[in-house]
């Protein structure tokens, strides 16, 4: 499993009206580090013929992260099966040591062109592993 990660700080616009992370941008921070993850190793013709969408998604939040908090993001693929694919990511307050949010993800393989599911290659699953 290739574990992809990056570090980001918690800014004012991430803050709820209860002063910490909104739930909302939590699942915004997973999904861009899926996506950031996939760009980052996918070659050119790979994104350009095929594409990902959710199927479903659970995330369980453990712990708040405040303004200025520095967190780590750590994804990875733990199952590549037919057209589906399940995502974790994990982040983790560097400071504390704390795990603020686990997720885990459900997502479909596609033809891009078709916009239909398609079994992942070989090539693709490589990627992951």
């Amino acid at each position: 499993m290739k574990v992809f990660e990056k570090t980001i700080t918690v800014v004012e616009g991430d803050i709820d009206d209860l002063n910490h992370v909104n739930n909302v941008r939590y699942v915004q921070w997973v999904q861009d580090i899926a996506k950031e993850h996939w760009q980052t190793y996918a070659t050119k013709a790979i994104l350009d013929s095929y594409a990902w969408f959710l199927v479903n998604h659970y995330i369980e939040y453990k712990s708040p992260a405040l303004l200025g908090d520095q967190l780590l993001l750590k994804t990875y693929v733990s199952k590549v099966t037919g057209v589906s694919s399940i995502r974790h990511v994990e982040i983790t307050n560097l400071n504390t040591k704390k795990r603020i949010v686990n997720s885990k993800a459900k997502w479909c393989f596609m033809d891009a062109k078709t916009q239909r599911p398609t079994r992942i290659t070989t090539e693709v699953s490589e990627i992951f592993n």
